[in-house]
């Protein structure tokens, strides 16, 4: 399958736009085709660009790289795009569907010449595909073994040239000597609001619909700084705009649309301030350690620690110590609830 083949898939161009009745995924829709169409991560973006440009000149493959960040920062997208940039193929796995070894072994002995393979959640590849990646990344090589206990052999496999992609959310995880086998790594960030509201105006001129500047504006601070979310309320404020308005995006529906999806003015959901009362109410403000707010959340400890409490911090409702989290004063102030003077300062 080539680029332009897998592209239908991930990326459709403005001109295909949408009617209600059009069988289109919205959140492929809503992806950059174009390099000039990604909003945000200009630091990233430059030194990609640079990355490209030069293994262009050279008639080479680019290093291997690795992009980690929050869901919903355009990790995917990226990977898409420098494809596209390269005029390269892009095979697509992730680190749960590689359980066994001829699970990669069968991606890398099939890649094509100049191929990229992207693998998302790379932080959930287990040892054994590590180890096979090794030297595959490092030297192009396919270490088989066929055979078991002393009359196992071990065959080498030449690979083509190629780049691998990882995406991660968690990059602590990743070992590293898997790390260090990539050329170079780039932390996502959360977006600038001014950012999200050029992205959320692109968005709805490809869904066809307008919107206020101050609908626009209210969105981005919904948006928990991230794309993926700012698109998913568009697209429900669209919703609301056309069932109960029979009009224009303004400021009024995008209100009423985040009262009904729980959503309040800084973007937090139920299980953020369910989180914040929780060590507020039952723990006095904290310090408090993060298994017992995952058990009384009912949710795993990698989910709090890695989905819900970056977003807190970043807002300043949180605070880590070596002691536990911390609610802070700016989460009493938003929760309305009145300060604990015996909380420990932070």
């Amino acid at each position: 399958m080539g680029v332009n083949t897998l592209y239908n898939y991930y990326i459709v161009e403005k001109e295909t736009k949408k009617t209600a009745g059009e069988d289109v995924n919205l959140e492929l829709l809503l992806r950059p085709s174009r390099w000039e169409d990604y909003v945000g991560q200009e630091k990233v973006k430059a030194n990609l660009r640079l990355i490209i440009d030069a293994a262009k000149g050279r008639g080479e493959t680019t290093d291997h790289l690795l992009f980690y960040g929050q869901a919903g920062l355009g990790k995917t997208t990226l990977a898409y795009l420098v494809g596209k940039e390269m005029n390269a193929n892009v095979r697509s796995t992730s680190g749960p569907a590689l359980e066994k070894a001829g699970d990669i072994a069968a991606i890398l002995s099939n890649l094509e010449p100049n191929e990229i393979l992207f693998i998302d959640e790379i932080h959930r590849v287990n040892k054994m595909i590590e180890e096979i990646l090794y030297p595959a990344l490092e030297s192009r090589k396919l270490h088989l073994i066929v055979g078991k206990g002393p009359s196992a052999k071990t065959f080498s496999l030449d690979l083509p040239p190629f780049t691998v992609i990882g995406a991660t959310t968690r990059i602590n995880p990743l070992s590293a000597p898997l790390r260090s086998r990539f050329g170079a790594t780039f932390r996502l960030d959360y977006y600038r609001p001014e950012d999200i509201e050029k992205i959320v105006g692109r968005s709805a001129e490809i869904l066809g619909v307008k919107i206020t500047k101050e609908a626009i504006t209210k969105l981005a601070q919904a948006s928990r700084f991230t794309p993926r979310t700012a698109n998913r309320l568009l697209k429900r404020a669209r919703d609301y705009a056309q069932v109960y308005k029979n009009r224009n995006i303004d400021e009024e529906a995008v209100k009423k649309t985040l009262e009904m999806l729980d959503v309040d003015e800084l973007g937090l959901e139920e299980t953020d301030r369910e989180l914040l009362g929780i060590i507020i109410k039952k723990f006095n403000g904290g310090p408090v350690g993060l298994k017992t707010i995952a058990a009384a959340l009912n949710e795993e400890m990698e989910t709090v620690e890695g989905v819900f409490e970056p977003f807190l911090m970043k807002l300043g409702l949180l605070h880590r110590s070596p002691l536990g989290r911390i609610a802070t004063p700016l989460a009493y102030d938003h929760l309305k609830i009145p300060r604990n003077d015996k909380q420990l300062p932070l």
